[in-house]
């Protein structure tokens, strides 16, 4: 229990500086003992530096043995693959990356060569001043070091000075897709590991013997399957030397469950609403034209819509070959309506022409006409309507046969189209469908 020093102000000087000094013990002694106890019961001592590096140790210089090249081997947890971008063309990873080298330099000190466990964890600001190798992500937009609750890296050194330095951590990468048999695609994106500054003469990159690498089986992409990943060397050679690279290879198969219910079956119903025009009569304009205008705008907000996150390509798509050939059939409905109704006013021409009347002669004013009336002699006597009726009934039934005629043929195209528009489409799906699912 401590004094209280309010109590203390209003003592003498002498008695002022007696508790100061008792204060100062009763803090060594509640702080200070029990680490001290500890030492003697564990019987060890403290690690210091200076116990494992010499006086001459060179950081910078990677620890060749013999003139050989140092290696490092990794190790890579993948606990989690998400965010996959097609617009940045980017993907995060969060995982779990162990390097591990030796280093011949290294003093190991007795009490770790006689304990039972074969490594001693180490500060992590002593890599500061040990040598460590120059690792970076190659196809790395953005590295994150994860902090919570504590930094998540540590460094263990091994009784055969062998060095392990493990860290968690969370990538954004990019990843080169390729988006000709969207969205029948398979991506292929990778994580890079290469040196810096160490060229293959002093340094080395390669995978752990036994397990270099696993991925978390609870993975689960929302638009994408994991389908496949694969450890290669991606070593390459600039113009200042050869450098040594490895990665890891992820193969991603696009789902097709969204598109089909977002973007396929829409858009054929799209083109089949365009063919009920087929079955409504040609004297229904209005009902026709709006009918085949507002599909073949729709057909275009779908189109629009289907490549919303999708980076301005300059190639064709598997999908722009389907929305193509969607649009040209819903554009042929509207035109094959033209040539209905250029069928179906032709005939109007014909009632366009003015009636021509024949001259029916008037008996009265014939000479000889008169003088037979007037003697009374049976003339035939001319009936100047019936005459007219005569006239316009026949031209009236021949433009009402012109007009069945022309109508039956237009109603032939329509016929024609009920059938073959669906079939042709049918068609040209199942072409679709066999060269796009066999691609992917």
């Amino acid at each position: 229990m401590f004094y209280d020093w309010t109590e203390q102000l209003n003592r003498p000087k002498s008695q002022v500086y007696f508790v100061k000094i008792i204060y100062i013990l009763q803090f060594l002694s509640t702080q200070m003992l029990p680490l001290i106890y500890a030492k003697e019961v564990d019987g060890s001592k403290l690690l210091n530096m200076k116990n494992i590096l010499p006086p001459q140790y060179d950081n910078l210089q990677p620890p060749k043995e013999n003139g050989k090249p140092t290696v490092v081997r990794f190790h890579v947890w993948v606990l989690s693959i998400d965010s996959i971008d097609e617009g940045s063309m980017t993907y995060v990873a969060d995982i779990f990356i162990s390097q591990s080298w030796k280093d011949h330099r290294l003093k190991i000190p007795d009490e770790l060569t006689n304990t039972s466990s074969n490594y001693r964890l180490l500060p992590l600001k002593w890599l500061d001043y040990m040598w460590r190798p120059d690792s970076f992500f190659k196809n790395a937009k953005q590295v994150k070091f994860q902090e919570m609750t504590i930094p998540n890296h540590y460094i263990w050194l091994y009784s055969d000075k062998r060095i392990l330095y493990m860290v968690k951590l969370t990538l954004l990468l990019s990843c080169a897709m390729k988006f000709q048999s969207y969205p029948h695609d398979t991506q292929t994106c990778e994580l890079k590991i290469e040196s810096l500054s160490y060229t293959m003469d002093d340094l080395i990159f390669d995978w752990e013997t036994e397990s270099p690498l696993v991925v978390e089986s609870a993975i689960e992409l929302p638009q994408h399957e994991l389908v496949d990943y694969k450890l290669a060397d991606c070593s390459q050679v600039y113009s200042s030397g050869n450098f040594t690279c490895v990665e890891v290879v992820f193969t991603l198969k696009r789902r097709l469950g969204y598109y089909i219910f977002h973007t396929y079956i829409p858009t054929c119903l799209i083109v089949i609403m365009s063919w009920i025009s087929f079955w409504i009569k040609p004297e229904a304009v209005p009902a026709r034209v709006t009918l085949c205008v507002t599909s073949l705008l729709t057909l275009s907000t779908q189109h629009a819509q289907s490549q919303k996150s999708l980076p301005p390509v300059s190639y064709i798509k598997a999908i722009d070959i389907f929305m193509s050939y969607c649009t040209i059939f819903v554009f042929a409905s509207l035109m094959e309506y033209a040539l209905v109704n250029i069928l179906m006013t032709a005939d109007e021409k014909l009632n366009s022409i003015p009636t021509t009347t024949t001259t029916t002669t008037n008996i009265y004013h014939q000479p000889s006409l008169r003088a037979s009336t007037a003697t009374g002699n049976n003339v035939p006597i001319v009936n100047e309507n019936s005459t007219k009726i005569r006239t316009n009934s026949r031209r009236g039934s021949f433009r009402s046969s012109v007009f069945v005629k022309r109508r039956d043929r237009a109603l032939i195209v329509d016929k024609v189209s009920r059938w073959g528009f669906p079939s042709t489409f049918v068609l040209l799906n199942i072409v679709y469908w066999s060269v796009y699912l066999d691609w992917s």
